[in-house]
């Protein structure tokens, strides 16, 4: 029978010249392993056929790649366990997220034809051995986020060929050697978040391939050296929670290429150089010692997304000019010494969501542009001098989660638009001086300041009994009249705590992924051979017998088979009545277009494929605990999903969508994200599935489609819009995360947010009764964060609601400590991070 295969197995092509081809090395190998205690219960002397390990013609291993996909223990492994100097073939050696323990032995030094070397993210610990000089043909090695300590070696500088050094996240110490000058083929340097100190030395101007340069989170001193500055290729640089001092050196702006530049948490004084930086997208230089005005010139930064000056002693007016940064999403000048007007250029900032002028001496009104900055997200213009009465305009902003013009001088009536929002809004309005009505459908407002205003008592009062606070919220003192008002109601909608550059000037990334295909592999057999493959399936289901049938999809079965081999697969079979269906025919079709074309560690990975006339089916990895229904339909299995399994699967799905909206050429919408589609294997690690119903993202279309999704989880605007984007993937997201979370679906706590008698509702009320509340401090800040971002995914306006990028980013920031008991947050108080978290 003819089929037709495509195979995403990775394909690895290794040339050893001078390879050793001995059996005494081969039998020096199995030794080694089975001394390991590594593969405990693994016949060794089949490892030419595993997945993790590859093998020359003579049987030599030359690469290990092992992850935490693979490698199954009870016991973590012990990196000192393993002889290393009986692979003297090892080319790659990837041992990165498997807890590996102990220290890097001296023996490493050993594999000297190792070309990559990663062993980032478990428990190593003690120094880096000098022996690691002598792997002169590396072209990367990462270490980082381990436990190492001590000082970098200062032999590392004879790593001539290497490309790639990653020693961040570590305990090291000392300073930074003068000798990583030689590395002059390096195009990544990562310090970052260690302890070293002393100055940057300035034999890094040496290195002129340097793309990306990140020393960050140390205690270094003293000034930024000259030589930087002759880094042309450097579009990444970071120097950023240091002690450097000094003035930031005009030679930066030599570096033509540079995209990111971080400065912040220094002591940094002026001038700022701009210099020719027509790439720079982000630039930080808050909390350092900047004096002067923001130079006019600072316009010519036309590729500019996101600038933070707060935290400086700048002075001198907010140039016109500003309004010519096109691209800007973000926009913080706070804590500075500004003075006169917000610029009415800042109209012309269509991509800004987040603006921040507060504790200046900014005087005059609130220019009528500023209301037609509709992405807008949070608006701060408090502690300055501002004047001037509050426009209905406001109520254009339709994406705003945070306004705060306190400490001003505005006057006047608050307009009633102001409470038009279908959403919650914090708003901050109080020491100014406001009076008049207080427009009744502010009740609907989560957070409302208006204390130490101008309020009559008879204003005051009708406002409180409308919204029946029975005067309980009011007070007045002897100066003058104040009120405080806080009202609050269960709301979805929260504040995002941190600014993150979103925008369409940003250019997507290239995939770039290798593939590799291990020799003796039953898979890699299907490039040459479908037949065979054929074969195997047709026996190893008995032609597809029910009684290996495991679940049934939307248009067809899903089927467990062990190949002769030992490998288990998931076979996902389109029957041959459904494949007249041509509808069913082409969501089949584009899964295999789709899962084709991607590759993720968190989006199930297709092996191979069969579009024969008579039997269509996938060969897809299997996923040993089944979808995340079904795990939270069970409740013992449910009872072994622990919070942080939780928040990992939570995270695993914003990571593989993420990768579809962001890290794709062109962006993949999935459009059916539900509990059903999303595999977990068994360690309970997400996959997203089902790619019957994705389509690329055009952007030269309306992108209309007919209405798809599982009913529960499709966003509420294409029931009348039929207008698919990228925010609609981000609801149902949303609706899987508070459904982990929950243990069942929220169906019913989404449709009665808006309800009283569910506005005091408690986090630990929502829980999934099934688990105690989280007794860690980690898995209480991780639950409260995944509940927030739930919230703010599920915005019935869809601009209002994050990017994967947003969510992503936000589980990357570190939290401070709770304020308040897990047991006694609601749902409300998640609107307002700053009243859970301590500053």
């Amino acid at each position: 029978m003819a089929s037709a295969f495509s195979t995403s197995v990775l394909i690895v092509l290794v040339i050893l010249p001078g390879a050793s081809n001995s059996s005494s090395a081969v039998d020096e190998e199995e030794k080694a392993l089975l001394q390991s205690h590594w593969w405990s219960g693994k016949n060794i002397s089949s490892r030419c056929e595993w997945h993790v390990i590859v093998c020359n013609d003579a049987g030599s291993i030359t690469n290990i790649s092992l992850s935490s996909f693979h490698y199954q223990s009870s016991s973590p492994p012990q990196f000192q366990a393993m002889n290393w100097t009986a692979f003297p073939n090892l080319v790659n050696l990837y041992l990165s997220q498997i807890n590996l323990s102990g220290i890097i032995p001296e023996n490493i030094g050993a594999l000297t034809n190792l070309t990559r070397l990663e062993i980032s993210k478990n428990n190593l610990t003690g120094q880096l051995p000098r022996s690691i000089s002598n792997l002169i043909h590396l072209v990367m090695l990462d270490v980082s986020h381990n436990g190492l300590s001590g000082s970098i070696p200062s032999s590392l500088g004879n790593l001539k060929n290497l490309l790639n050094l990653e020693l961040s996240l570590n305990k090291l110490s000392g300073s930074i050697p003068s000798t990583l000058g030689n590395l002059s083929s390096l195009n990544n340097l990562q310090l970052s978040y260690n302890s070293l100190t002393g100055e940057i030395p300035k034999e890094i101007g040496q290195l002129n391939n340097l793309v990306s340069l990140y020393v960050d989170g140390n205690m270094l001193s003293g000034p930024i050296p000259l030589e930087i500055g002759k880094l042309k290729n450097l579009t990444v640089l970071n120097l950023s929670y240091n002690n450097l001092t000094g003035l930031v050196l005009p030679t930066l702006g030599n570096l033509t290429n540079l995209k990111h530049l971080d400065l912040k948490r220094n002591h940094l004084q002026a001038p700022f150089p701009i210099g020719n930086l027509k790439n720079l997208e982000y630039l930080d230089v808050s909390y350092n010692k900047l004096t002067g005005p923001i130079l006019s010139n600072f316009a010519s930064l036309s590729s500019l997304i996101s600038l933070f000056l707060s935290y400086n002693q700048i002075n001198g007016f907010i140039p016109q000019e500003i309004g010519n940064l096109k691209c800007l999403t973000d926009l913080y000048l706070s804590n500075n010494n500004l003075k006169g007007t917000v610029p009415s250029t800042l109209q012309k900032l269509t991509n800004l969501e987040y603006l921040d002028l507060s504790v200046n001496n900014l005087q005059g009104s609130i220019p009528l542009s500023l209301y037609d900055l509709t992405p807008l997200r949070i608006l701060d213009l408090s502690l300055n001098q501002i004047s001037g009465t509050l426009n209905p305009k406001i109520e254009n902003l339709k994406c705003l989660s945070n306004i705060n013009l306190s400490n001003n001088k505005i006057f006047g009536r608050i307009p009633s638009e102001i409470g038009n929002f279908s959403w919650s809004v914090r708003i901050d309005f109080s020491h100014n001086m406001l009076s008049g009505e207080i427009p009744s459908n502010l009740c609907n407002q989560s957070y409302l300041y208006l204390s130490y205003n101008k309020f009559s008592e008879k204003a005051v009062s009708e406002f409180n009994s409308f919204c029946g606070l029975n005067g309980s919220s009011s007070r007045t003192n002897s100066a003058k009249r104040s009120m405080e008002i806080f009202i609050p109601i269960t709301s979805f909608f929260v504040i995002l705590m941190a600014a993150w550059f979103v925008s369409p000037c940003v250019a997507k990334k290239k995939e770039s992924e290798e593939r590799r295909v291990k020799k003796g592999d039953v898979f890699s057999i299907w490039n040459y051979d479908g037949k065979i493959a054929y074969e195997d399936i047709i026996e190893a289901t008995e032609d597809f017998d029910i009684k290996y049938c495991i679940g049934t999809g939307a248009y067809g079965s899903v089927y467990r088979a062990q190949l002769p081999s030992g490998k288990i697969i998931a076979l996902k079979r389109l029957h041959q009545l459904e494949s007249l269906e041509p509808s069913l025919d082409r969501h089949f079709q584009n899964e295999v277009k789709m899962l084709t074309s991607v590759r993720h560690r968190n989006i199930v990975k297709l092996y191979g494929f069969c579009l024969h006339n008579s039997c269509k089916f996938l060969v897809c990895e299997y996923m040993e605990k089944g979808s995340l229904l079904q795990v939270l339909s069970n409740a013992e299995e449910a009872k072994e999903m622990s919070w942080s399994k939780r928040v990992n699967i939570i995270k695993g799905i914003a990571n593989a969508l993420f990768y579809m909206h962001h890290d794709c050429a062109s962006t993949i919408l999935h459009r059916d994200i539900s509990s059903s589609n999303i595999l977990l294997n068994s360690e309970l690690e997400a996959f997203v599935s089902d790619f019957g119903t994705a389509r690329i993202l055009d952007t030269n279309s309306s992108n209309q489609t007919l209405l798809v999704g599982t009913i529960g989880y499709v966003a509420p605007e294409l029931a009348y819009t039929l207008s698919v984007t990228e925010k609609c993937d981000i609801y149902s997201f949303g609706v899987v995360t508070l459904e982990t979370i929950m243990g069942r679906h929220p169906g019913e706590f989404i449709s009665s947010w808006q309800n009283s008698c569910v506005q005091n509702l408690l986090l630990k009320d929502i829980l999934d009764s099934r688990l105690p509340l989280p007794s860690f401090r980690k898995d209480a800040k991780d639950v409260l964060l995944v509940v927030t971002l739930a919230l703010s995914c599920l915005h019935t306006d869809p601009r209002c609601r994050p990017s994967m990028k947003d969510v992503v980013k936000e589980f990357l920031v570190s939290k401070p400590p709770l304020m308040l008991p897990f047991k006694d947050i609601s749902i409300q108080q998640l609107m307002n991070q700053e009243s859970i978290f301590q500053k």
